[in-house]
C-alpha cells in the first residue's frame, strides 16, 4: 500500500507534504503533487503536514476519487501529455523540480 494525492490537491499545491518526506518522493506537476508509488516506503510524514488532507492511503480514498490512484502511478508510468518518455523513477523530487505538466485526468478534472 502507498499513499496517494486526491483530489483536494488539484489547484491548491500547498508543497507542506514536500518538505516533510524523508525519501523526496513528492513531485509537482502543473495543478497538483504526485507521490511516486514505486519510491513512498508508507511512513505517513506527507499525511498529517498536509493542510486540505488530500493525502490518503490508496485504500483510504474518499468515495469517489479512486481515479486518483491511477492518476498518481499513471504520472510517473505513462509519458505525459508532451514527453515521449515516462518518468519512471527519476529520483529526488527537488533536484527535478517542477514539471508543470499533468495526466490528462487531472488536466481536466473540475473542483
Amino acid at each position: 500500500m502507498t499513499f496517494v494525492i486526491g483530489a483536494a490537491c488539484v489547484d491548491i499545491l500547498d508543497r507542506a507534504c514536500i518538505e516533510e518526506c524523508p525519501i523526496d518522493c513528492i513531485f509537482i506537476g502543473d495543478r497538483m503533487a504526485y507521490i511516486q508509488p514505486d519510491e513512498c516506503i508508507d511512513c505517513a510524514a506527507c499525511e498529517p503536514a498536509c493542510p486540505v488532507e488530500a493525502i490518503y492511503y490508496e485504500d483510504d480514498l474518499p468515495p469517489g476519487q479512486e481515479q486518483f490512484v491511477t492518476e498518481n502511478a499513471r504520472f510517473f508510468h505513462e509519458p505525459l501529455p508532451g514527453r515521449s518518455e515516462p518518468l519512471g523513477q527519476p529520483g529526488s523530487a527537488t533536484s527535478v523540480g517542477v514539471l508543470g505538466v499533468d495526466t490528462v485526468y487531472v488536466q481536466e478534472f473540475s473542483v
